[in-house]
């Protein structure tokens, strides 16, 4: 929030001659020691603030830099408010909305158009995750331990974390932290979690490591998949793992390879389709299919009787 908070003073400085901390301090309901802090910040960061106490003083940017407020087109202010508005997707307070509307006041001459791209993060959760990711932001801002209950494929647990990222990735939230119950860094599911709450045991900042989010560090393989899809599944193929993940055979059926890294995982996703895929690899793979359909086949084989 303070980075949120940071591009929009910025943004008011290019807009205006002039404005002041107790100004500011109201727009951004925070205390005017914090907007101080905040132009210290934007000071270091090179930009050229002048303040000026007494009668007519007040917070501005040095004339020279003023020439260059055009570097912001109309262009890049769209993206930056299309990002904000994804922000405000799963946002439990009208915070972003809020700093959208103090960016677009007066900046009728960088915007100009209508939107181009429209982005919401919440998926079909907005409801449950909207709360836990306040909780969350609001927990790294303050150094609080976050506490939660753990739903993992491996069981249940209850979990105090140091958290220092939220992430999206592969169309889900996580939250990077330092686990307190396994004494290491871990990435933790929002959908997973239960019961968020952010305690009043405030923690030191540690030397984080940014987390390794690439493909072959969180699904390395290992586990080499072939099978055949019936034509009509194409579209499914395509759209989890890309046009060229498979080839057309002369009968029209689709032969599949891939690298899987979880077996269960694995063997759930293939059961999604029903009758319409035939595993040839691993043979494993079948061997479990074929007992989950007999099992099915208990639960179900006397309907109809």
């Amino acid at each position: 929030m303070k980075t949120d908070r940071l591009i929009g003073i910025l943004s008011i400085l290019l807009q205006e001659e002039k404005t002041t901390a107790p100004e500011l301090a109201e727009k951004f309901e925070v205390s005017r020691r914090t907007i101080n802090r905040d132009i210290e910040d934007l000071c270091k960061a090179g930009i050229p603030i002048r303040t000026a106490q007494g009668t007519g003083g007040g917070i501005s940017i040095m004339d020279g830099y003023r020439m260059d407020r055009t570097i912001l087109t109309s262009k890049d202010m769209q993206m930056i408010l299309a990002g904000l508005r994804s922000l405000d997707s799963v946002s439990g307070s009208r915070y972003y909305s809020q700093l959208m509307e103090k960016i677009q006041t007066g900046s009728s001459e960088f915007i100009s158009g209508r939107d181009s791209m429209l982005i919401d993060l919440s998926s079909w959760y907005k409801g449950s995750l909207a709360p836990k990711i306040e909780v969350i932001q609001s927990a790294i801002e303050n150094r609080r331990i976050i506490r939660f209950k753990y739903y993992a494929p491996s069981g249940e647990s209850n979990r105090r974390v140091e958290p220092y990222y939220l992430v999206f990735q592969w169309s889900s939230w996580y939250v990077w932290g330092w686990c307190l119950e396994r004494k290491d860094y871990r990435l933790f599911k929002l959908n997973r979690m239960d019961c968020v709450v952010e305690t009043d045991r405030g923690f030191l900042c540690r030397d984080v490591p940014m987390p390794d989010l690439s493909n072959e560090k969180i699904f390395p393989g290992g586990i080499k998949v072939k099978a055949l899809f019936t034509p009509n599944m194409k579209w499914r193929l395509v759209e989890e793992f890309g046009p060229n993940c498979f080839t057309e055979m002369d009968d029209g059926r689709l032969l599949f390879s891939a690298d899987y890294t979880d077996m269960e995982n694995l063997v759930t996703w293939l059961m999604t389709f029903g009758a319409k895929v035939e595993v040839l690899e691993p043979e494993e793979v079948r061997d479990i299919i074929r007992r989950n359909a007999e099992e099915i086949l208990k639960i179900y084989g006397g309907l109809g009787k």
